[in-house]
């Protein structure tokens, strides 16, 4: 059974594939990406830049007994579900950064998690990845995981347009368009894989801030946030709404430790009297496009990610197909 297997990813396009027959469509998922060990014995949550975050969802460890006899490694989503039954990654927020036990425990009853499974990379002594997705998907589907915090959400060969269609009418963030031929090809942003989205939203390294006025005099009033190009950081919007204030109050305490004096941006400059920082803290932002001068139009903060390297954070320029 392999130790480590690093998720396959999506590329990010800026329409269906015209091929839609040779795809299968999945909604995409709004929240943490995290492959699962199962080995008989316990179970393991893993995320893409490889953290262990297994007890920071006790109520997945149940996943156990649908399961046993068997050893798998699964690939899915973890989501927190709205009053809706919607993806919420703003209640995801709620979670994601929980370590203590009792912290866990208290939360998990306010927002409870669900893993959305979408992926069959290992079972009982044979290795999946070479095998066409449609024979994954199969064989994932023959174990019948679904329960009170998992499910293996449907999938469908063609009309992309239908499942993007409903992916708007509930609310989701857009669909995954997977070659139904493609092997599962671990740690590589294929574009076998494509994500079309109904709104722009990518992940920024915040590499600053902006004291805010009045209520958040002392707390950021604003974020500066950026995006790798080679060894360069550059600078790509001031963000200043979509905050709580018990988020404004966390970003402050993360961001304190990593002050220093001198601008880590290397192309553009922020405006104002910025506060900055080292560039370790990854954002979600949602937008409306990007300007002719490379920044955004119209941010909103979505929150944190501490599931993704911020080194790996470059500007997602949708693909034509």
């Amino acid at each position: 059974m392999p130790a480590l297997i690093d998720p396959m990813l999506a590329v990010l396009a800026a329409g269906l594939p015209p091929d839609q027959d040779r795809h299968a469509f999945e909604f995409k998922w709004d929240g943490i990406r995290a492959i699962c060990y199962w080995d008989g014995a316990g179970i393991r949550l893993q995320t893409r830049n490889r953290k262990d975050i297994t007890p920071r969802y006790p109520e997945l460890a149940a996943l156990r007994e649908p399961l046993r006899g068997r050893r798998a490694v699964l690939d899915g989503e973890i989501v927190a579900l709205d009053e809706r039954g919607r993806p919420s990654f703003e209640l995801l927020q709620q979670r994601m950064g929980l370590t203590a036990e009792a912290d866990v425990r208290r939360r998990m009853r306010d927002v409870p998690v669900a893993y959305m499974l979408f992926d069959l990379l290992y079972l009982d002594g044979e290795l999946l990845l070479a095998r066409h997705y449609l024979g994954r998907r199969e064989r994932l589907l023959n174990l019948g995981l679904a329960g009170p915090h998992w499910q293996t959400p449907p999938h469908q060969v063609g009309h992309g347009e239908e499942l993007l269609r409903a992916s708007v009418e509930n609310g989701l963030e857009g669909v995954i368009a997977k070659r139904a031929d493609s092997p599962y090809e671990p740690g590589r942003r294929s574009a076998a894989w494509l994500k079309v989205k109904h709104r722009l939203r990518q992940e920024l390294v915040i590499g600053g801030w902006v004291e805010g006025e009045g209520r958040r005099r002392g707390l950021p009033g604003a974020l500066l946030v950026g995006y790798w190009d080679g060894d360069r950081l550059v600078y790509a919007s001031k963000v200043g709404t979509g905050f709580t204030e018990a988020m404004l109050a966390r970003l402050a305490a993360l961001m304190r430790p990593l002050e220093r004096e001198t601008s880590p941006f290397d192309v553009g400059r922020p405006p104002g009297r910025p506060h900055f920082v080292e560039p370790r803290l990854v954002a979600e932002i949602e937008f409306s496009e990007w300007t002719a001068g490379g920044e955004l139009r119209a941010p909103s903060f979505k929150g944190l990610r501490s599931d993704k390297d911020p080194r790996e954070v470059v500007r997602e320029v949708p693909r034509r197909i």
